[in-house]
């Protein structure tokens, strides 16, 4: 009788988290489609990929580390992780959502290579609610107050076939380091 109980709170609790990590993909998704210029490249990009959670720390050498899914025509194809190490001056640590938006099969097909990079010159534009700034993968960080709720974009587009957005989920990062991001991609 006890085996049976613990099996049944064994996959409740597998059922619950199951569709806790599916709601922060579409908590993440609602967020990038609400918020000004991102909601437009919902209806023309190829696919993306949605990293509903990346944690990013500092102490002169920093790094950070995420992991998300890849979508082709809306429908999830695949998992991907970020990674991304930086050298320079830099102290704290921030949470932050983040979307690439992959504009053609192109893009999508470099992409999903298996291991691509973003190197330091790449530009994500940050998604605040009380400022607008761009930052970059070379650790040009924005701050802002605000929640994702009422969150807005700044003007961005595609560089070489891919827009990148991230949105602030907490915590300060002073920054001004040299790094770049890495993916990995992994097919469903």
């Amino acid at each position: 009788m006890k085996l049976k109980s613990l099996l049944a709170c064994l996959l409740l609790f597998l059922a619950t988290t199951g569709t806790a990590w599916a709601d922060k993909y579409s908590e993440a998704k609602s967020i990038f489609q609400n918020a000004g210029e991102s909601s437009g490249f919902f209806n023309n990009a190829y696919g993306y990929a949605l990293f509903p959670t990346i944690g990013k720390a500092g102490l002169v050498i920093g790094g950070a580390h995420g992991e998300g899914r890849v979508y082709k025509g809306g429908k999830y194809v695949g998992d991907s992780t970020v990674t991304q190490v930086s050298v320079g001056f830099q102290l704290g640590g921030q949470a932050y959502s983040q979307i690439v938006f992959l504009q053609d099969k192109r893009a999508f097909d470099e992409f999903t290579s298996g291991n691509f990079e973003f190197g330091a010159g790449v530009g994500a534009v940050a998604i605040t609610a009380a400022a607008n700034a761009n930052a970059t993968t070379a650790g040009n960080t924005a701050g802002a107050s605000g929640g994702s709720k009422n969150a807005d974009t700044v003007s961005g587009g595609y560089h070489k076939g891919m827009a990148v957005f991230t949105v602030a989920k907490g915590g300060l990062m002073y920054e001004a380091s040299v790094s770049g991001q890495k993916f990995t991609y992994e097919a469903r």
